[in-house]
């Protein structure tokens, strides 16, 4: 960006410079510090730091998922172990000096790391690596950036990216320094660095202005199925559960499904048919991951919304995934954030097809279902699904007849 230009840099993502949601010039702002693909895949040294919190597997596990969901190919992988981060290295200056042999060795382009880096901590490593680095939180944003596509989703990934980015502007860009002075230079007038702050903050309010007008919108919807009597069933869990392929399994929608992470951002809603049940709308939402950005649940609080406001979550969970109750407390922790801890849950047990339960339905001490085992795929176990949301939402005429 030049001085007085009033235009923000062009964008710079894992997947190159179209990857910013929306390709807005303030959104290319933010992911101007994100690495760029040159060649199609970019080489990726992965970092995993374990800090005593455990699953540290689980995690690098992970990690490789992302970085392939964000176009990237693993080169190598170094892990470390300490009792707290390093201020100034995050990894500490020995285990950075390897890594730094580590990424020469086999020609990586980019490293990641899988935790979120200060700004400080992200501009010495990108010294003493010599290469781009990249924490967990954009990465994370470069793949909501591609995965975005409605208005809604682009101006929400935009308003996450933003925020993001306000906090490290000084990074990486030679002319944010404060010009010096000289004849005819001399005076008042803001640096580069407080043009971009503005630049962004005027952006920033623009996209919130547009976001709630959205969010009114939504919130006058949720009040006519309200007045209409109609139930609100909202599918949560941790991303690739198979939120997507249930929600197509139920409702007969034709809804994107792949196996990979954050497949599909926007919430899609659809009227389930079920007889001798309430009318029930069923949304599917976003997936969710450990250590979500708050900048991202912030921005997607209108979409998430959905969940709050629900009668009931479905809660989908991947049955054969070793790591099954650390996502399910994953889930439940976001939940907490935006406010739907509250709502009530049916556990989702799906791929069954994996071989890891057979198809039915989980009683509580009173008698009511509290979790059902399918396969979303194939269809087995579906039918109890299905029961049983009539036996949580049957017809007025149904419920006095049974009473």
């Amino acid at each position: 960006m030049t001085r007085g230009s009033g235009r923000m840099p062009a964008a710079a993502g894992i997947g190159g410079p179209d990857r910013a949601a929306g390709k807005a010039p303030a959104a290319a702002a933010a992911g101007s510090r994100m690495p760029d693909l040159q060649n199609g895949r970019d080489r990726a040294l992965l970092v995993e730091v374990d800090l005593g919190a455990g699953e540290a597997e689980a995690r690098l596990a992970e990690l490789k998922d992302l970085a392939a969901s964000a176009g990237a190919e693993v080169a190598d992988i170094v892990t470390a172990r300490r009792a707290r981060p390093d201020p100034a290295l995050f990894a500490g200056r020995g285990k950075v000096d390897e890594i730094a042999a580590r990424r020469v060795a086999t020609d990586a382009d980019l490293v990641i790391f899988d935790h979120a880096l200060s700004g400080a901590q992200q501009r010495n490593l990108e010294r003493a690596l010599q290469c781009r680095v990249v924490d967990r939180v954009s990465l994370i944003l470069d793949i909501f950036a591609q995965r975005a596509q409605s208005a809604e989703g682009k101006l929400q990934v935009e308003l996450a990216q933003l925020q993001h980015l306000s906090t490290r502007l000084v990074r990486g860009w030679t002319h944010l320094e404060r010009q010096t002075g000289g004849i005819g230079l001399r005076g008042p007038g803001e640096t580069q660095l407080e043009t971009d702050r503005r630049l962004i903050g005027t952006r920033v309010k623009m996209l919130k202005s547009r976001l709630a007008r959205i969010a009114s919108q939504r919130e006058t919807q949720r009040r006519a199925r309200r007045r209409a009597a109609v139930r609100n069933v909202a599918l949560v869990g941790y991303t690739n559960a198979g939120k997507s392929t249930l929600f197509n399994r139920l409702t007969g929608a034709t809804s994107y499904t792949a196996d990979q992470l954050f497949a599909t951002l926007d919430t899609t809603l659809r009227r389930l048919v079920l007889p001798g049940a309430e009318t029930v709308v069923l949304s599917d939402t976003v997936g969710f991951v450990r250590d979500l950005p708050h900048d991202l649940i912030a921005a997607f609080r209108a979409t998430l919304k959905e969940a709050v406001d629900a009668d009931l979550l479905l809660h989908v969970v991947d049955n054969a995934h070793p790591g099954r109750d650390e996502q399910i407390a994953a889930v439940d922790a976001v939940l907490a954030e935006i406010g739907a801890d509250q709502v009530p849950q049916i556990l989702v047990r799906n791929k069954c097809d994996a071989g890891t339960c057979e198809p039915g339905v989980e009683r509580d001490e009173y008698g009511k279902i509290r979790a059902v085992r399918l396969s979303a795929l194939t269809g087995a176990g579906v039918p109890e699904l299905r029961a049983a949301l009539v036996e949580r939402f049957p017809r007025p005429g149904d419920r006095a007849a049974t009473a």
